[in-house]
Order: structure tokens, then sequence, then C-alpha cells
């Protein structure tokens, strides 16, 4: 599948700013504190860009809107109804820490569980396709949520670091939600290397009982959108050279950088930042790698 630089983009920052809200919801960070309120307007911040990234891709932006009318049927519109109704207890609690330096456990909850509702419905659009084999899994969602909980994590222990001290409870979750969602995404992608395609060349044209399919000519002479938007390819070689430094970089580093915040304090703000950025770094290419690596059921017709 081809990447999406938007996509690629919201499916990352959103992540990150609905996993800041949802261990902003259980109350992890002091209410009252100025980093805290600046966190929750971060979290905000990164959902409300993520969102509005996300209406890049779609060939008339204007016509966004239509998608909340399909939620019976669509996850993406399930997605985008969530994602307006999440704003409700998000903005709620941002309020009542700015402006009132206090937190209400129902109403941050609520939050957590919208924040994390709105991350399954994203994954959700990807795992439900059976056209594209290698999302249809239930490890696709679950990479999701174990990500939007890392890196929800990471940016709270950054801005409990910019507060005063790493609190040693949110650096181990942050390093155990970090080994979590790599783990899951590295039996994500063993799936990916060994699992049997369920639709070929064969089964596509039907005539899989008189033998090997092959293909003579594609369908178009041209390119089109099929071939542009389904058809894209990367050297398995290279996916793993990818794949290798996003879980160096996104998933080992940043571990050892939390680990060593929790020690040295006086570089704790430091650390944890670089801690942020290499699984931010490490984040936006595993998602590349997410579209790049998927084959739709459809190129069967194009590729021999």
């Amino acid at each position: 599948m081809h990447p999406a630089y938007s996509i690629i983009f919201f499916t990352t920052v959103s992540g990150l700013g609905y996993g800041l809200a949802a261990v902003l919801g259980l109350g992890a960070l002091d209410p009252s504190a100025l980093a805290t309120k600046f966190a929750h307007v971060a979290a905000l911040a990164l959902i409300s860009a993520g969102l509005m990234s996300s209406t890049l891709h779609l060939g008339n932006p204007r016509r966004a809107w239509r998608a909340f009318s399909q939620w019976r049927s669509s996850w993406l519109s399930r997605e985008g109804v969530l994602a307006v109704a999440a704003f409700l207890p998000l903005c709620a609690a941002a309020w009542l820490s700015i402006f009132e330096d206090r937190y209400v456990q129902w109403i941050g909850l609520a939050g957590t569980v919208a924040a994390m509702a709105v991350v399954y419905c994203t994954s959700m659009i990807y795992a439900s396709l059976k056209s594209v084999q290698a999302w249809h899994t239930p490890l696709t969602s679950l990479a999701y949520l174990a990500f939007a909980a890392a890196g929800g994590l990471s940016l709270a222990c950054l801005f409990a670091a910019i507060a005063g001290a790493v609190n040693p409870f949110l650096a181990l979750s942050a390093i155990v939600a970090l080994a979590a969602a790599w783990t899951v995404k590295i039996a994500w992608r063993n799936r990916l290397r060994n699992m049997t395609p369920l639709s070929t060349p064969e089964s596509a044209t039907g005539l899989g009982e008189i033998g090997h399919v092959r293909l003579l000519e594609r369908p178009h002479v041209t390119e089109n959108y099929l071939t542009r938007e389904m058809g894209y390819r990367v050297a398995r070689k290279h996916a793993d050279k990818l794949a290798a430094i996003a879980v160096i970089v996104g998933g080992v580093v940043p571990a050892l950088l939390l680990l060593a915040a929790m020690v040295a304090a006086s570089a704790a703000m430091t650390l944890v930042a670089l801690a942020l950025a290499g699984h931010v770094v490490g984040m936006l290419t595993e998602r590349w790698l997410f579209f790049a690596e998927a084959r739709h059921a459809v190129m069967n017709y194009y590729e021999g």
C-alpha cells in the first residue's frame, strides 16, 4: 500500500495525544502543577493536529463531514463520531486542571476510556479489511493501543520531569509499555513474514484448477489509482533493516534513557526528552512500514 504521509502523521501524532490524554485521565500527574496544565493543552493540540491532517488524504476534504453518517457500518465513521465525543470529557478535564487545579475521577476516567476507544476505532479501520491480509489480525489493534499507551506514558514522564522530578512509577510503566508495544509489533511482522496468502492470482481469476497463473499483460497500460495506492512495493531487505532500526531507536534506546533518567535526576528532563524523540522516530518508521509492506488483494491482477 502507498504510505500516505498525512495518514502516517495522523496515526502517530493522534496516538501520542490520545495516549497522553488517557494517562492524564488516570490522575497520574498533579492537576495543580503548571506542567500538568501544559500537558492537557499538549494532548488536545496533538489530537487536533492529527485529526486535521487526516483530511489531507481525502480527495475532497470539504466533504469530510459525510464520514460521520455511516457509523453503523464504518469504523472510519465511528472513529470520527467518537473523536468528537471524546473532546467533551477531555476538555472538561483540561478545564478542571487549568482553571480549578483539581482532578475529578469520573471525568478523568471517561476521558481515558474515550481516548482509547478512538485509538481502537482507528486500528479497526485497517484490521477490519479482509482484502489486506497483513492488517486483518487482532495484533493490529493491540499494537495501536500499546503504542498509544507507550507514547502517552513517555510524554507524561516528560511533563513530570518538567514539573520537578521523574515519577519512578510512570517511568517504569512507560518502559513496560514500550516493551509490550514492540513485542506485539515483532509478532505482527513475524506473522506477515510467515503467513500463507489467502488470495492469489489463481484464486482471484478462478483458474487455479488449471495450473499456475502467470500475468501476461497488466489490465491497464498506464498508471491508475489502484497501481498508485495499492501497488507500492518495498524490498524485503530494506524493510527488515528499517524494522530493526525502528525497534532499536523507538524501543530499546528510549527504555534505556528512561532508566537512566530515574537515576540521573539532574539530567532527567534531557534524557526523557531524548527518549520521547527516539520513540517518535521509531513510530514514524513503524507506521511507514505498516503501509509499505501491506499488500492489497487487488494486486493479484497486476502482479504475476
